[in-house]
């Protein structure tokens, strides 16, 4: 069994869990599956928009596929959530992964 088949099971049994919910969206990624990735992330932000966590990874996923304006804004939204819960840490990486986007130059 391969790890996106057991973490495709572990979700059936808790399609709650963010966790695993996560963990399938990495493993798409690794595999170069962006688009099952990217449905998995969103649908993650969608249920639980406090897992700041996600707003990094779909912005990553978002900027692998093109789509640059999707992923400035997620990592827009994230930089509000993480603000929101006070996460100085988080909030960081989303506005280090903003600036990198927009100005790919950026301390080169």
């Amino acid at each position: 069994m391969s790890r996106i088949e057991a973490l495709l099971a572990f979700l059936s049994d808790d399609p709650d869990d963010p966790f695993t919910r996560f963990a399938l969206a990495t493993e798409y990624r690794k595999a170069g599956r962006l688009g099952e990735a990217i449905a998995t992330f969103e649908e993650l932000r969608d249920r639980d928009p406090s897992y700041v966590g996600t707003y990094f990874h779909l912005g990553k996923a978002y900027a692998a596929s093109g789509r640059k304006d999707r992923a400035a804004a997620t990592y827009r939204d994230g930089i509000v959530e993480a603000a929101r819960q006070r996460d100085g840490h988080a909030r960081s990486e989303l506005q280090a992964a903003l600036l990198e986007l927009e100005d790919p130059d950026h301390g080169s």
